[in-house]
């Protein structure tokens, strides 16, 4: 297998962290979007990152997807089987895709030339951060893990969102979340989120 992405894209590194945890063997082509090679806009018609070229020459698209697939393969799962669980652990995983859009969304603004910058549209991308993370410090429990005894697809969507967040927007936003900042702390020890964190 083949994953194309770029070593900061949070969506490329929660897949690379899920990939680490299940100890599935891949080839990593680092590639953006707008790279001269093209690969990407080949492969993904959406021209985004992650895209993963499985050995059958089939390619799968969108980090969720991907994900899913991923976690299919090998091992215990990370995404728990149908019923509650499962849809407990995808609401986190939507609430830090989210969290992961938002903070692109006001990076792409402050990249712009300043007199072409909309302030509303930082504000309101910041807002969208903000509410996710009053959301999860309400609801992140005590121990090490979002659901339970064992990592899940939430922590790890989680991890990325919150660590791009440190790349990207960096603010403390851990001296307002305390319990969601200890539990990022335990995260951060992980040898998956260590090896994926950005050059």
């Amino acid at each position: 297998m083949k994953l194309y992405g770029s070593l900061t894209s949070p969506y490329v590194r929660k897949v690379r962290m899920l990939l680490a945890e299940k100890g599935i063997a891949y080839d990593f082509v680092e590639e953006g979007p707008s790279d001269a090679a093209g690969n990407v806009a080949r492969l993904n018609p959406l021209g985004k990152v992650p895209a993963l070229v499985r050995d059958d020459g089939e390619v799968l698209f969108d980090s969720p997807m991907i994900m899913e697939y991923l976690d299919s393969l090998k091992g215990a799962p990370l995404i728990p089987p149908p019923g509650e669980a499962r849809w407990q652990a995808q609401r986190w995983h939507a609430l830090a895709q989210g969290m992961m859009d938002a903070t692109v969304a006001r990076l792409m603004e402050t990249r712009r030339d300043p007199e072409r910058q909309e302030p509303a549209v930082i504000r309101k991308q910041e807002g969208k951060v903000a509410a996710a993370l009053g959301f999860a410090e309400q609801r992140i429990p005590d121990g090490e893990f979002v659901m339970g005894d064992q990592l899940t697809v939430a922590d790890i969507a989680l991890g990325a969102a919150l660590g791009y967040l440190d790349l990207r927007y960096a603010h403390d936003w851990r001296g307002s979340h305390p319990r969601l900042a200890r539990w990022f702390e335990m995260l951060e020890r992980r040898p998956s989120f260590i090896e994926t964190a950005p050059a």
